[in-house]
């Protein structure tokens, strides 16, 4: 049986200009019938096969005529009257550490390189319920360990703006996908910067919740849940906070969830006030930073001026690289314990990338002592934060301590002149949300004179999600670029 398509009521744009539009804007065309699913679909996937095979975005691609058929149901639907999710025909690729059920989830791990999931992670499952077509995944790193997405599955994924240059990490494919056009939002994944270091790579906007805010599946562990969480990106805030608004809320199978209160789209109708700043910078010389990241930071500081946004020098009495060892010893005893299953099977275990298997012995290393003194050392720092937000709105410091480097170097061996002891340490700036608990986004800052880009993360009070993206949102209308790449 031939499905009709409906009439849109006004010529179909160019693809390019469809791929442009943002997702909100792509939503409310498809909702009022100013565009069919096929057409917004049909110019995605176009865009995708022009694209896609000079980055490596995008993996586990489904069969275009299936997709398509999904896309003329959507049609049929919307033509007979029925009811539309906030995604309704959106098309989206889910980040290959999230399951998908029916869809490849490699997790980029030779292991799982045919592993099709038979459920949903939780969030997945609601942005299926939202509307949105589900039409491949994002590429990652294996595991989602280093902030560079290269596996032995697919391969490495490219810069959107250099092809020689890595595109960061943990959720890489997703932010270069956005960053070209071929997806409209989406969704990532953040313990060690994942969702902040790929988008100020490739200049978009990437949003770590507060602990808890998004469910993540069922098989997440309550323990890693209490430093990883999923969140949005978008080319834009106001898209982000629409796939939020979808991620986001109570779960009953997710114990450590909790519920939002309202929506935050239309929280962000609502601007931000202004308020007082707290920047860290390289902590007082503490963090190595390549040269000119300060600089490109300090002046986003001043487009927050624009926006009534004051901003100070902060140096709290922390011991940092104390707070940096809890971070390690609570990664392991998460991430590192967790792959202990393949380690300890000998021909997965030669599967596993070096970083995998350092993660794993350190992990056996590791006495319950020292897992509690990483939490004692994980509180303290939570109280610090709390003591510092009453007298701040934000912190704010550089999202990445380097700029994006060449694609074939797994991980940078010293930044600044000092050597890095561990394949994430140069990521040590990204530690500092992950163990408070805190929201985090990245600002996109600019670039510098060989036009790599950067961004500027902005940390907020726990479960202060919506005033982090409030002032997102001012600082989003002071800028004089687009986000994405063309």
């Amino acid at each position: 049986m031939t499905v009709m398509r409906p009439a849109t009521k006004h010529a179909v744009p160019p693809a390019g200009d469809i791929c442009r539009l943002s997702a909100i804007d792509l939503a409310e065309a498809i909702r009022l019938r100013r565009l069919s699913v096929r057409d917004v679909v049909t110019a995605y996937l176009d865009r995708i096969e022009a694209v896609n095979p000079l980055v490596n975005a995008i993996v586990s691609l489904r069969e275009r005529a299936d997709i398509l058929r999904e896309a003329d149901a959507a049609d049929a639907h919307l033509a007979q009257g029925g009811q539309t999710g906030s995604l309704f025909g959106l098309p989206m690729a889910i980040k290959d550490l999230a399951m998908t059920s029916g869809l490849r989830t490699s997790s980029g791990s030779p292991i799982f390189a045919d592993f099709v999931p038979q459920e949903d992670d939780f969030f997945v499952e609601r942005i299926r319920n939202a509307g949105a077509i589900i039409i491949g995944k994002t590429n990652v790193p294996e595991f989602g360990l280093g902030s560079n997405t290269y596996n032995n599955v697919f391969g490495p994924t490219l810069n959107a703006f250099d092809p020689a240059l890595t595109a960061g990490g943990s959720s890489g494919g997703a932010a270069v996908a956005l960053a070209l056009d071929m997806v409209p939002v989406a969704d990532g994944s953040d313990f060690g910067g994942s969702l902040r270091n790929p988008a100020a790579w490739n200049n978009v906007y990437g949003f770590r919740p507060s602990q808890g805010l998004v469910p993540g599946g069922p098989d997440v562990e309550v323990f890693h849940a209490q430093m990883g969480v999923d969140g949005p990106m978008g080319r834009n805030v106001r898209d982000m906070a629409l796939l939020l608004d979808v991620q986001a809320g109570y779960h009953p199978h997710a114990p450590l969830s909790w519920d939002k209160s309202g929506s935050f789209l239309e929280g962000l109708a609502t601007p931000a006030r202004g308020g007082r700043i707290g920047w860290l910078g390289d902590l007082g010389g503490h963090l190595p930073v390549e040269a000119g990241i300060l600089d490109l930071c300090e002046a986003g500081l001043g487009r927050f001026a624009q926006a009534s946004f004051v901003s100070e020098p902060l140096l709290p009495d922390v011991d940092f690289e104390a707070l940096w060892q809890a971070f390690v010893t609570l990664r392991q005893a998460s991430s590192g314990s967790a792959l202990k299953v393949h380690y300890d099977d000998p021909h997965k275990r030669a599967l596993l990338k070096p970083e995998a298997v350092w993660e794993v012995e350190n992990a056996m290393r590791l006495t319950a002592p020292q897992v509690r003194a990483a939490s004692v050392v994980r509180t303290s720092w939570h109280r610090t934060l709390l003591s510092l937000f009453e007298r701040f709105d934000l912190i704010a410091l550089p999202t990445a301590q380097v700029f994006p480097f060449e694609v074939g170097i797994h991980w940078p061996q010293e930044v600044a002149g000092r050597a890095m002891d561990s394949y994430h340490r140069w990521m040590q700036v990204s530690a500092f949300a992950t163990l408070g608990g805190c929201p985090a986004l990245n600002v996109p800052v600019g670039f510098d004179a060989a036009g790599r880009p950067m961004g500027m993360q902005l940390i907020g009070r726990p479960r202060g999600d919506l005033a982090v993206l409030r002032a997102g949102a001012a600082y989003e209308a002071t800028q004089p670029w687009q986000a994405g790449a063309s």
